[in-house]
């Protein structure tokens, strides 16, 4: 296992399909993602002021550095609808050399 890696994967749901192209566009464009794969609909069951709630979302798989953790969260806040956006970030701990390379060429 390589402990050097610098990648995370980010999981962002959104409300819909256009909302999570929008954020996704936002991201790849301002570099602060490398990529970001939409899988939708894909149906979440979450607790909800209260109560127990199943909606059909998007979800955003986004590839960047920790060091831009951050400012892609603050990004993500921006353009999404939920008060409560899902924003998750989990570490790459091993991956194909080349990709975790093209992941650091391709975000500031």
């Amino acid at each position: 296992m390589n402990r050097d890696i610098d990648a995370l994967v980010v999981l962002v749901t959104a409300r819909s399909k256009e909302e999570a192209e929008r954020i996704a566009d936002h991201l790849v464009e301002s570099r602060l993602a490398a990529c970001v794969n939409i899988l939708a609909p894909v149906t979440s069951v979450f607790r909800w002021e209260g109560r127990v709630c199943t909606e059909s979302e998007s979800l955003l798989v986004i590839k960047t550095r920790p060091a831009l953790f951050g400012p892609l969260s603050d990004a993500v806040r921006a353009r999404h609808s939920y008060t409560v956006p899902e924003i998750i970030a989990l570490p790459v701990v091993d991956g194909a050399a080349s990709y975790l390379d093209w992941i650091t060429d391709s975000v500031i």
